[in-house]
């Protein structure tokens, strides 16, 4: 069981909590590429607890600042973008993308003391369609994060933000909580209604797993393992890379390339990113006239943005419409009656309640990736804390890029993690796809 001081540990991100402190380690995804433009309006944006302001100048670089101007606190929000910075529209002060104070057009040329002043910012970077940042202490930050997900070519990645309502460690250890797909997702789907060969029919055949789970230098594993045909086991692989990310199972491990973070906004809202290579193998579809129509790919529909802290790809369905829930559809055809795979977990983690009282929590054998997943993060942010220790692959992400997740069949005789190994080391990387072809 997870007690209070330990669930306060975990979940809570401000400035100065152990969690928040570890989270500031690593450079996390705050925004998509798209949502900011040269010489644009400010974003605003609400990472780790901080209410902060992101922009890109003239010249395309990204500044990510806190959101009040170091003169009189009015916000930067309202602030010009405008010839190689944002001007506080309160008394003109201008700054750059690194907090540099450049123009106090208020005060006399005698008066002025610009190079005393500047803005509390953090380090921005772009890749492949997001935007990073980094708020950490560190003069030189870190590498970026290196998952496959995100060495794929961007023409070939598909990427997506949503966020939800609730603290992000449950959030995220939805996506590692594998048997829920069997009922939360799958629960009215019968044998019949899919492809025969596919290979996630025997999550249908046998709803109820076991499980093998081990600590990795990224973070943890797990497989879920069932029979398949004689002599075969069917096994259904997945990671939690540190900070926040997740690999889930969504089709063959041989070409599923994929990647979740769960960034924490503050201590109640979380912002999803979805890296997904284009050219996998299409998950689970229902049969329709002989033909499988995908139902797990489906993108969430999301209200217009608006300009508020929490107003970035909101759902439409959420909280305040019960997730448009359709009870003749749950008596008939659904399990939950709630349309999308992402809205179904929205669901369910957002009804824990905000920040999830896991004191309340009886887990169970089917739990053992989340124990393991919360005690590492445990660990990590204490000896952050207590010892000053590096938390894992900070300074070396190349390590988590060989994590995938995934499904296979193996014989029932081989062992788990060599069954892991061996279809990856057969599968073939995503850039050599294209010239195999």
């Amino acid at each position: 069981m997870t007690s209070h001081s330990e669930n306060e540990f975990l979940t809570g991100v401000g400035p100065g909590t152990p969690m928040g402190t570890l989270m500031r380690q690593y450079w996390l995804p705050a925004c998509l590429s798209s949502e900011i433009t040269t010489d644009g309006d400010p974003l605003r944006l609400m990472l780790l607890g901080e209410r902060l302001i992101a922009f890109r100048d003239t010249s395309g670089n990204i500044g990510v600042m806190d959101h009040r101007c170091p003169h009189r606190c009015a916000s930067m929000f309202f602030g010009r973008n405008e010839e190689g910075g944002i001007r506080c529209v309160y008394h003109g002060w201008k700054f750059d993308t690194a907090g540099n104070c450049l123009e106090m057009p208020n005060l006399p040329p005698d008066q002025d003391f610009r190079h005393k002043v500047k803005a509390k910012a953090y380090k921005a970077a772009e890749r492949n369609g997001l935007v990073y940042v980094y708020m950490g202490e560190r003069e030189v930050a870190p590498p970026l994060p290196a998952l496959e997900a995100m060495l794929c070519p961007p023409e070939e990645t598909a990427l997506g933000a949503v966020m939800r309502e609730c603290n992000w460690l449950q959030a995220l250890e939805g996506d590692i909580d594998t048997s829920h797909f069997s009922f939360l997702h799958t629960g009215k789907v019968e044998i019949g209604q899919i492809d025969p060969q596919h290979l996630e029919r025997f999550q249908l055949i046998d709803r109820a797993p076991e499980y093998h789970v081990t600590n990795t230098d990224w973070g943890t594993m797990y497989t879920a393992y069932r029979p398949a045909e004689s002599g075969y086991t069917y096994y259904r692989f997945a990671h939690f890379a540190m900070p926040c990310w997740t690999l889930f199972p969504n089709g063959p491990l041989a070409d599923n390339i994929i990647a979740q973070a769960w960034v924490p906004m503050d201590d109640t809202h979380t912002m999803s990113f979805n890296l997904m290579w284009k050219r996998r193998t299409p998950p689970l579809g229902l049969l329709r006239s002989g033909e499988p129509i995908p139902f797990l790919d489906r993108k969430t529909p999301t209200l217009p943005n608006t300009s508020d802290w929490f107003g970035r790809w909101r759902p439409v369905a959420n909280q305040s419409n019960d997730y448009l829930i359709d009870r003749e559809a749950q008596r008939t055809i659904s399990y939950t009656g709630i349309a999308e795979v992402f809205t179904q977990d929205s669901a369910v983690t957002e009804s824990m309640g905000a920040v999830s009282d896991r004191t309340f929590e009886h887990l169970a054998p089917s739990d053992r990736m989340i124990t393991m997943t919360r005690r590492r993060l445990f660990e990590a942010a204490r000896a952050l804390r207590d010892n000053g220790t590096t938390p894992p692959i900070v300074d070396h992400p190349e390590i988590s890029s060989v994590a995938r997740s995934g499904d296979l069949i193996a014989p029932s005789g081989q062992a788990w993690l060599d069954a892991y190994e061996q279809t990856l080391g057969q599968a073939m990387h995503p850039k050599l796809a294209e010239a195999a072809e």
